[in-house]
């Protein structure tokens, strides 16, 4: 069944802040960068959902950046409702699941993401009434 599934730009401007954002990379590779994925029991985002849960850290599943130019289906991407604060005790929670001191991540095929409000205001247009309606008329 369809549904609707906000992008992650669209977020951080309803948010009116800087997001976070998990992009899950299994079974992409050069030849095939969107693969034919069950996002729904792909065990690693399954195990990042149970540590999620288990943690109380709110999350949902979020589109890719929005795009005048580039249409997809939904790729298992995971906004997770915590602010990139590195003083903030659940982001410091998070990040310590996520990544290493360093930075590099702890676990394979997951991608730990950050989204400005100020790359994300840039598609601000997008929320104008009718936007959509409009692009897909001369689509």
């Amino acid at each position: 069944m369809p549904m609707l599934i906000e992008h992650i730009d669209a977020i951080a401007r309803k948010k009116g802040r800087d997001v976070l954002f998990l992009n899950f990379t299994q079974g992409r590779s050069d030849d095939d960068p969107f693969p034919n994925v069950d996002w729904d029991v792909l065990p690693v985002r399954q195990q990042v959902i149970a540590w999620l849960v288990q943690n109380q850290i709110e999350w949902n599943m979020c589109g890719h950046i929005a795009s005048e130019n580039v249409m997809c289906g939904y790729r298992g991407q995971i906004y997770i409702d915590v602010p990139f604060d590195t003083v903030n005790p659940v982001f410091q929670k998070l990040s310590g699941y996520l990544e290493t001191p360093d930075g590099e991540m702890k676990i394979s095929g997951v991608v730990f993401c950050y989204l400005p409000l100020e790359m994300a205001m840039q598609n601000a247009h997008y929320d104008e009434p009718g936007f959509w309606d409009r692009w897909a008329e001369n689509f």
